[in-house]
């Protein structure tokens, strides 16, 4: 089993299968100057299967695929439904931009995947094309109830910023008066692919106080003991929202997930930097053996939580989130 140090068990691997996306949100990548990888230093969809193979056998029951936008990357699909076929993987989802992920909806039933994530930071098409630098607005707000509709769990992640999109916080909780949606409101965090980063101005206990302010008698509901976000409900609304207090971390005790970059970095944190890199010994040749021991000996090093894990950071931690996978 991934065991840390702290007895921590680690059952949750998210996988990025790309670093490129279709969208610029200014959170998340400069405009223009990104770097992407090139192909040939992507793990190959071989290369993915392995990997993900050996974490099962590690004990991973929940494989995330992220990116990037992972429906930009050719081959997809059947990379995922080979996937789905892993001994001990119970669970596969997927977070998106929801672009394009409407045509893909049929193939994610027949392979199994009943839980998508997608990124909305907005709800107003003007707001949405300044946040994303991107104007495609009334296709992700389509997609979304296409899922719904097909019988999807959905699942709608917005990052909440001053200046940016405060006044959609309420719209968001709107929607769940009448939808199953789980909305999933995020402190912005600094992998923002530049060199600056200012502290958020609206925590999870803003964006609480903002919504209580709203909404007095909300029911605050149970959540899995792994879980990252602090979830609500407005009473007679048939959906929820959580929040998750991203930057100020105070969920690290409980975390038990690990991440494989689409380069191959292996993190054990968010905000710490890449314990080794697997692609690269794959292709020296490392056994699974010796991958086994590389994985355990990373995990045995994990960081308490997420400002240790800033504080080992010989460099910045202002990574574009495309590359490390989120």
């Amino acid at each position: 089993m991934l065991l840390d140090k702290y007895g921590r068990q680690l059952t949750y691997l998210r996988l990025s299968v790309t670093d490129r996306c279709n969208f610029r949100c200014y959170y998340c990548m400069p405009q223009e100057g990104m770097d992407f990888a090139a192909r040939q230093e992507l793990l190959s969809f071989e290369e993915l299967y392995q990997l993900s193979a050996l974490f099962c056998a590690l004990g991973v029951t929940k494989i995330r695929i992220t990116g990037g936008e992972p429906f930009v990357r050719a081959g997809i699909i059947p990379f995922l439904r080979r996937l789905s076929q892993l001994p001990g993987l119970e669970e596969i989802t997927v977070t998106s931009n929801g672009t394009l992920t409407q045509k893909h909806i049929n193939a994610l039933q027949e392979i199994g995947i009943r839980k998508i994530n997608i990124s909305l930071d907005s709800l107003d098409r003007e707001r949405f094309h300044r946040i994303t630098r991107r104007d495609t607005f009334d296709a992700v707000y389509a997609c979304i109830f296409q899922l719904l509709e097909a019988g999807f769990d959905v699942k709608l992640n917005c990052v909440v910023a001053e200046g940016k999109n405060i006044q959609d916080l309420v719209p968001f909780v709107e929607l769940t008066k009448n939808h199953r949606l789980a909305v999933r409101f995020l402190e912005e965090m600094p992998f923002n692919g530049s060199d600056s980063f200012a502290l958020p101005q609206w925590s999870h206990r803003e964006i609480l106080q903002h919504l209580q302010d709203h909404y007095p008698a909300l029911e605050k509901l149970q959540s899995e003991p792994s879980s990252t976000s602090v979830n609500y409900r407005v009473p007679g609304y048939v959906g929820s929202f959580g929040i998750i207090p991203s930057f100020s971390r105070t969920f690290c005790g409980t975390c038990n997930r690990i991440r494989l970059g689409a380069t191959g970095e292996l993190r054990t944190c968010l905000y710490g930097p890449p314990a080794t890199n697997l692609r690269d010994l794959l292709r020296l040749g490392f056994s699974t053996e010796q991958l086994t021991q590389e994985i355990l000996e990373a995990v045995s090093m994990r960081a308490k939580d997420g400002f240790a894990a800033e504080a080992s950071q010989a460099q910045s931690i202002h990574t574009s989130m495309s590359v490390l996978g989120g």
